[in-house]
């Protein structure tokens, strides 16, 4: 940006006058390096220099500051253009609303897009399917189908994005029938299904305990040629993992790698959840060295699989050394690797040992939650430690932790 800003300069001082499209590339360079204050004081400049902006300006400049975080500041700018010569857009109007709906701020976004058509401002495609999406994810699904009508009233024809938002929503509900019907609804609209489509059903599907509908679906997909990616073999993975059939995944690891699809370490944490239910730990040790081979960096969850899973089979001091490990390698640890090594030294009846972790725990500003208490708290009953549990029972009322 540099190099164009001086040659900005130059044209400046040679007395030509640049163009708004000058000016915009300009803008758009800055907001893609994320520098956006720097576009707004430089849309301030050329402003009080006389030179006039467009609806691509704004739209630019709106753009920015919600893909900063910055929704709040961009709803301030919208406000400004409207009492100035340009008027906002469709597209600033649809980028706020996608905004405010990743900041969880579902009815400021619906509410927006009500101002934006009492201002007789038409929502596309694009529009619609941001207020779908958002709605769906948010679980709400009647507020959805209205938008959705209004949608197919205003003849903006939905697309497989719609119809695969709505699928989502409904699968939060547990309405898995309704799901199914708007997937088999798609062909008869013309619509064909894609990989996203299919991803969302199967994961659905899975979640729902559905895996042979799932493994259809898989199958369909093959016949037309649509090539499933990590996301959906993980998915029927967790389904076929979570129904007692682990010995049908291999044959799915094996299939993603000859089509060139690599498991990631949501599919590792999924195989290593189930082998460590199954009690084949050592099969789950020799996987997590595999994956570290492969360069895939462990995450939270996976360390927590393993080391609750030593601790069910009694190899206390296996789980105490991993667990040593990641303090050693600096890790960060949350609450469920804390919980499942106290729960360990607990069963073992360490109860010194998990004192002195939850000690730790709080000094490292993880704060426990209510299993962490529970297992405590039971732990010293066992052990007739009942002026302790009851300081522990107090402490988790204090908390707010204890439910009714």
């Amino acid at each position: 940006m540099t190099l164009a800003f001086s040659v900005f300069s130059k044209i400046l001082k040679l007395g030509y006058h640049p163009s708004v499209i000058t000016l915009n590339t300009l803008m758009r360079g800055l907001c893609l390096e994320g520098e956006v204050k720097k576009a707004l004081n430089f849309h301030d400049k050329v402003v009080a220099q006389g030179f006039s902006l467009n609806q691509v300006t704004y739209g630019t400049l709106i753009n920015g500051l919600c893909k900063i975080a910055e929704t709040k500041a961009a709803i301030q700018l919208l406000r400004i253009i409207e009492g100035g010569s340009t008027k906002p857009n469709v597209v600033m109007y649809s980028t706020i609303i996608d905004s405010l709906f990743k900041d969880n701020l579902a009815s400021e976004g619906y509410d927006l897009y009500s101002e934006m058509v009492d201002k007789k401002i038409s929502p596309d495609v694009y529009t619609y399917n941001i207020l779908i999406g958002g709605l769906c994810k948010e679980g709400r699904i009647k507020q959805a189908k209205n938008v959705l009508a209004m949608m197919v009233r205003a003849c903006a024809n939905p697309n497989s994005f719609t119809l695969s938002s709505l699928m989502v929503g409904y699968y939060l509900v547990n309405e898995v029938e309704n799901a199914k019907y708007v997937f088999s609804s798609m062909i008869q609209m013309g619509i064909t299904p894609n990989i996203y489509s299919y991803s969302i059903m199967i994961h659905g599907l899975c979640k729902s305990k559905r895996v042979n509908e799932a493994m259809i679906l898989f199958q369909e997909m093959h016949r037309r040629n649509i090539l499933p990616d990590t996301v959906t073999y993980s998915s029927l993975i967790d389904g076929l993992c979570k129904s007692g059939r682990i010995s049908c995944v291999w044959a799915l690891i094996d299939e993603m790698r000859d089509k060139n699809q690599q498991p990631n370490v949501v599919t590792y944490n999924t195989l290593l959840d189930a082998l460590c239910k199954s009690n084949n730990l050592d099969k789950a040790i020799e996987l997590f060295s595999k994956m570290i081979e492969k360069g895939i960096r462990p995450n939270m969850y996976t360390c927590t699989i393993l080391i609750d899973g030593m601790c069910k089979v009694g190899r206390i001091e296996n789980a105490q050394e991993t667990f040593q490990d990641l303090l050693i390698k600096g890790y960060c640890l949350n609450v469920y690797t804390y919980t499942a090594m106290i729960n360990g030294l607990c069963k073992k009846g360490l109860l010194d040992e998990a004192l002195t972790l939850w000690s730790m725990m709080e000094d490292n500003g993880c704060m426990p939650n209510a299993i962490t208490f529970e297992i405590m708290i039971c732990a010293l009953l066992e052990k007739d430690e009942t002026e302790k549990a009851e300081k522990f029972l107090r402490e988790m009322i204090t908390r707010g932790l204890l439910k009714s």
